[in-house]
């Protein structure tokens, strides 16, 4: 009976979400008199919410969500990248997070979503089975992490901060992080850096500004033939920049986006007969704990991955109790080692 009840409040909710032109989520967050939809349409709602005989019970919903301690995890991924789960930044980030989140007594609910199905984020919070979300990583979802912010689903994202952002990001400085990097190869005498990152993607992006600063402040010009956008996935990089090699050989320097994209750099350069750092020296970004093994070393931008758990969790948990928070901004470091010595 139980099971028949629950079906027939489903089918209403869908019926009152069709008659009204809106998605059941937004039905659902109208007749729980969240501040954030339209006021007209949560009338028009709440009318046909009447005609139908459709009633929400309020008092077990908030005490179901009083009681709920489940932050999802989402680790969106653009499907044409093939970057996998397993990158190393994702497996040091959702360490930070876990860590962060068992101290903090939450449960986690971890979920892998291609880019296009973001919306389903907003599912988790409206049906009760997270309390909150923590996305890891923007790719180029700008648009609908706003709209899940508008419709006051409170959600942290690991990012950079954009223009007209809606939703709260915890990030590196990516255009210091880069400028000291491209700094470092300048010092050395590099004047042929390569930029090897998807500057599509808002992280990227802002580290290739961090790139063009530093040629500018050494009053030099970026060779825009010496930008190359590279996938993330290592395997994937490693051939883009074997065919960037064959037509640039006398590149001496290379900023990557990433310590995967450093690495398969290093990988490519060592096939076409370059040495690192003796011909061409590479610095990567992140410092996940490869770099520091692989063969040479590779210097690297350091992001305090380690504190980046805590700090988004405490974020979030001050957007779920309704306050307002600032994007953060987390400072980064060079370290050096023998890709650039």
């Amino acid at each position: 009976m139980a099971m028949k009840d629950s079906s027939s409040k489903k089918l209403q909710m869908a019926d009152i979400a069709r008659l009204a032109g809106v998605s059941v989520s937004t039905v659902s967050r109208a007749l729980n008199g969240n501040a954030r939809i339209n006021p007209q349409t949560v009338q028009r709602v709440q009318e046909l919410a009447r005609s139908l005989n459709y009633s929400i019970n309020v008092g077990a919903k908030n005490l179901r969500m009083r009681e709920n301690r489940t932050i999802a995890l989402i680790i969106p991924i653009d499907r044409a990248s093939n970057q996998s789960i397993s990158d190393p930044f994702f497996i040091a980030m959702l360490g930070s997070l876990a860590d962060a989140l068992t101290e903090a007594n939450y449960e986690i609910l971890l979920s892998r979503l291609d880019t296009d199905q973001l919306d389903r984020i907003g599912e988790l919070y409206d049906n009760g089975r997270a309390c909150g979300i923590v996305v890891i990583g923007q790719w180029a979802c700008h648009e609908q992490l706003n709209s899940l912010a508008s419709r006051g689903v409170p959600l942290v994202v690991w990012g950079t901060q954009l223009a007209r952002q809606m939703y709260c990001t915890v990030g590196s400085d990516n255009i210091s992080g880069a400028r000291m990097a491209t700094a470092l190869l300048l010092a050395k005498g590099c004047r042929k850096i390569a930029f090897l990152g998807d500057a599509s993607l808002p992280e990227a992006a802002h580290r290739l500004q961090g790139f063009e600063q530093a040629h500018r402040e050494a009053s030099l010009t970026c060779d825009a033939s010496l930008v190359l956008p590279v996938s993330f996935s290592g395997q994937k990089a490693h051939a883009t920049i074997q065919a960037f090699v064959t037509r640039q050989p006398h590149i001496d320097g290379i900023v990557a986006a990433s310590d995967l994209i450093a690495m398969a750099a290093v990988s490519a350069l060592q096939t076409h007969g370059l040495r690192v750092p003796q011909d061409v020296r590479v610095v990567g970004y992140d410092d996940v704990d490869a770099s520091s093994h692989f063969n040479p070393p590779i210097s690297t931008v350091h992001q305090s991955i380690e504190d980046a758990g805590p700090v988004m969790v405490q974020v979030l948990q001050q957007l779920m109790l309704g306050n307002v928070q600032n994007s953060v901004f987390m400072p980064t470091r060079l370290v050096q080692r023998q890709s650039t010595d």
